[in-house]
């Protein structure tokens, strides 16, 4: 059972590269939320829901020991709590937060594979996945295990690679390093408890998850309307950038023509309006979309 009675708990991070975009999931979900008297909790005003904000490394415990029925937290630091007690459930990618965790290396170490990391000393924030992934490999190495400013220790010393996360990579540059092996490709993901709701708030539950689909669904896609000859018509939904099976209508006194009505699920570059109107489409109009379920 969750730990307050009559409420649902979505655990989200207190601060970080998450933090931001965890909260516009979820007001964009239709959950309106309010700042309660301290900063770990907030309240949704329109829904029996606490947002119970921490730091991202307790997300994982706090949702798969039922303290929190949802959570939204970086893969990175799901698979790092990976052990062989309870574990909550993906529920699905949320499309942001995107980064991978990396091998790096200095110059002076001639990287060939992970063979070439045997023997030595690697320092990372994530000792828990880069032991599996050396174990994966049969390769023996030592993990020194730091909290911060991984990348300094190749120039301190202290290890001869690093494992850390990566983003733009500059970073890496900025010390002297060179990514090399993924050992992890990460975004945000929804996590769901393995300890049931009550069952008075298992409908709102399922609720808040379908919303959130609906949201990440709608990430980039949009909605294209044309006017198309009917000759043309296979070529032109061949154009539409992952728009499935489009509706076609016909239009108002013309035999020729149709209306075709599309969401893409891709990217709509002025590229791919270009082609639609070299093979034979008009009226193009490109529409975002709000929300999809």
């Amino acid at each position: 059972m969750s730990t307050v009675q009559g409420r649902l708990r979505i655990a989200v991070q207190k601060s970080g590269r998450l933090a931001d975009r965890s909260l516009d999931l979820v007001r964009d979900a239709g959950l309106r939320v309010v700042k309660g008297n301290n900063d770990l909790l907030y309240r949704v005003e329109n829904y029996p829901i606490d947002l119970l904000r921490v730091r991202d490394d307790d997300i994982p415990t706090f949702v798969a020991d039922g303290v929190c029925d949802l959570g939204i937290v970086g893969e990175n630091v799901l698979e790092e709590a990976r052990n062989g007690g309870p574990r909550a459930e993906v529920v699905m990618p949320l499309g942001f937060g995107r980064c991978t965790l990396k091998i790096a290396a200095p110059p002076t170490l001639a990287y060939d594979g992970p063979a070439s990391l045997e023997g030595l000393r690697i320092a990372t924030s994530y000792p828990t996945v880069l032991r599996r992934w050396l174990d994966e490999r049969n390769v023996r190495a030592e993990i020194v295990t730091m909290r911060g400013a991984v990348e300094v220790a190749p120039r301190l010393r202290l290890a001869a690679a690093i494992c850390d996360l990566v983003s733009t990579g500059a970073t890496l540059e900025a010390n002297g390093l060179g990514p090399h092996d993924t050992v992890l490709d990460s975004q945000a993901v929804l996590i769901r408890s393995p300890v049931a709701a009550e069952p008075s708030l298992r409908p709102l539950l399922d609720s808040v998850v379908d919303r959130m689909a609906g949201v990440v669904s709608s990430q980039g896609a949009k909605y294209v309307m044309l006017n198309a000859p009917r000759s043309a018509l296979d070529r032109i939904t061949a154009i539409l950038p992952g728009a499935g099976s489009p509706t076609v209508m016909p239009l108002s006194g013309r035999d020729d023509a149709v209306a075709v009505h599309a969401v893409c699920q891709e990217a709509v570059f002025w590229e791919t309006l270009e082609k639609l109107k070299a093979a034979g489409a008009s009226a193009i109009l490109v529409l975002p979309i709000e929300k999809m379920m």
